[in-house]
């Protein structure tokens, strides 16, 4: 097969491979897009966007049950992407950081993008 831009391919695919991120990242990486891309998680995530909250807001937030969101919880908290505290009997919880909140912005923007948009 011919490439009409082989050089500009070829070096596009040199720089890609040599700024890959390594086995063991990858797969973190693609663990927690997997956690990310459940919608109820997903739903947890957006409420979680509005700042710290406690099982029993963020279960009104989404319209869940507190089971289930509690379920929802520990799979986002151990993939990383939220973190809790305890303040006296409660469990607060929030977005692990600013780079969550990055990712779930930029995807609520590209919903609006068309095909052909530049990148």
């Amino acid at each position: 097969m011919e490439c009409s831009h082989e050089e500009e391919h070829a070096f596009a695919a040199k720089r890609a491979a040599e700024n890959m991120p390594v086995a063991e990242n990858i797969e973190r990486l693609a663990a927690q897009f997997k956690a990310i891309s459940e919608p109820s998680r997903l739903k947890i995530l957006l409420a979680l966007r509005e700042g710290e909250m406690c099982v029993y807001h963020i279960v009104e937030a989404v319209e869940g049950n507190q089971s289930a969101v509690s379920h929802q919880l520990r799979i986002l908290r151990d993939n990383r992407i939220i973190k809790a505290r305890r303040d006296g009997q409660n469990i607060l919880y929030s977005l692990a950081d600013a780079h969550v909140l990055a990712v779930l912005e930029l995807a609520l923007a590209h919903i609006g993008c068309k095909e052909g948009d530049q990148v």
